[in-house]
């Protein structure tokens, strides 16, 4: 009797032990399940957004382009001033402005340092328009401007917060001046238009975002 009940006993350990290697196995399969499926939904959920942001940067795209629209007009003063609609919505896909260097519209995230920046090669529109929105007047040149007058230029807009300077070889004059909705042609760094055109539109009144920063953006 005592022998049966022992071997009773341990056959009953060991289907117990084998229910619970079972069990044990049961668990690690649906974990792996579980772990598989959250990687499937996490994988959907970013294609998905992958493909919905790729949507509303094309739309802010088409809506960057079709919220710029108008004509200059030129004043007495020979400033031309931007009659229409100029976008400001931030947007990370390509622009194309009407005007060369833009006077406005729809730009980069991040606005160019204008602190009196003098860069040497041709910035990214998009993100000189954010620095125009900030107040900043833009001196643009091309190779057709002299260097005399170039170097006169980068010295004025070194001691003028809220100015940046760079070349840029698509413009038709060799010297422009630009700021939000506004934009001349000078002759030359000594043309007297240049520093009325400073003293009007350095942080002036057709600043959208007056005081805004113009540090801490895109740099050299």
């Amino acid at each position: 009797m005592g022998s049966a009940k022992k071997s009773s006993n341990a056959e009953r350990k060991a289907r117990i032990e084998e229910m619970r290697r079972a069990e044990r196995a049961r668990e690690r399969r649906s974990r792996i399940l579980v772990i598989a499926a959250s990687v499937v939904v996490v994988a959907g959920l970013v294609v998905g957004g992958v493909v919905l942001v790729k949507k509303q940067s094309g739309d802010d795209t088409a809506a960057a382009d079709a919220k710029t629209s108008g004509h200059f007009v030129t004043g007495k003063d020979g400033v031309n001033t931007w009659k229409g609609t100029l976008g400001r919505t931030h947007v990370t896909t390509a622009v194309h402005y009407p005007t060369e260097p833009p006077v406005g519209g729809n730009h980069n995230p991040v606005w160019q340092n204008c602190n009196g920046d003098v860069y040497t090669e041709a910035l990214d529109d998009m993100n000189a328009v954010h620095s125009l929105e900030h107040g900043a007047v833009w001196v643009t040149y091309n190779s057709k401007a002299k260097k005399s007058d170039v170097d006169a230029l980068a010295a004025k807009v070194k001691q003028t917060p809220y100015t940046l300077m760079s070349p840029d070889d698509k413009q038709k004059d060799p010297i422009m001046l630009t700021a939000w909705a506004h934009q001349r042609t000078v002759t030359g760094a000594d043309d007297p238009n240049v520093g009325s055109f400073f003293e009007e539109f350095v942080q002036g009144k057709q600043t959208p975002e007056p005081g805004a920063a113009c540090t801490g953006g895109k740099g050299q």
